[in-house]
């Protein structure tokens, strides 16, 4: 129980990755909040989780995130883990590409989940500790030919990691991200039939559960230790 009496929460938790790190933290002993857009289906999930809670927060809405740190407090008085793992995924050639979806997913990625950060950052150097884990990519650091667009927001998380856990190190917080492969997600929805199926067939993608445990590892390291990148792929992965 390497968490237990810590309060964590997880945005984009009622599916995929972020649904199996907020499973992966609460068996633990963390108290978790399953933050998604979608409330009622994260209320429906906590309801499985022992100690959890779920939270209605539109990530691209600022007003709504302003309001995500004074609910958690209200519910549980404190946040130590805060994972911002909500994103989406765009690929494809870029001159085929729908702008519009560009857009959003940069958005996503990149503005809301760094407002996400800041909307928790008074409270944890208030407290002078607390963890914050970030959803990237192995496009965050290898550039994917198929996928211009994501890999760019992704290049900007691991900017965003490396630069604030230097300015938040000596208040006492941990920064990290996990930079997983390919993952059998929903993010993976507009892949090519033909391109999954030899995915699956290869052994070329990851279970969102192997990404929760390799986030465990991250938030059960010693106090002065922090790990600031862990790439996790299949072994059939070629990168």
């Amino acid at each position: 129980m390497k968490l237990t009496g810590k309060v964590a929460a997880v945005t984009g938790a009622a599916s995929g990755i972020g649904l199996a790190c907020a499973r992966a933290m609460a068996e633990e002993g963390a108290l978790v909040v399953l933050i998604d857009r979608d409330g009622a289906k994260a209320e429906g999930l906590a309801k499985g989780i022992p100690g959890a809670s779920a939270l209605a927060v539109d990530l691209m809405d600022p007003a709504s995130v302003e309001g995500m740190m004074p609910a958690i407090l209200a519910s549980h008085g404190r946040l130590d883990i805060f994972h911002a793992n909500a994103g989406a995924y765009v690929g494809g050639e870029v001159w085929a590409g729908d702008t519009a979806q560009w857009d959003r997913m940069l958005n996503l990625n990149i503005n809301a989940a760094f407002r996400s950060v800041h909307a928790v950052l008074p409270h944890m150097i208030e407290r002078g500790s607390g963890d914050i884990i970030m959803t990237s990519s192995i496009a965050g650091v290898v550039p994917v030919v198929w996928e211009p667009i994501y890999t760019a927001s992704k290049f900007a998380v691991q900017a965003f990691v490396h630069t604030i856990r230097r300015q938040l190190a000596p208040k006492g917080l941990r920064v990290g991200a996990v930079l997983p492969g390919p993952v059998v997600t929903a993010l993976l929805d507009d892949w090519p039939k033909a391109k999954m199926e030899e995915a699956l067939a290869n052994g070329s993608l990851m279970q969102p559960e192997e990404v929760a445990e390799a986030v465990i590892f991250m938030l059960s390291r010693r106090k002065g230790v922090v790990v600031r990148d862990l790439v996790i792929l299949p072994n059939t992965v070629d990168l």
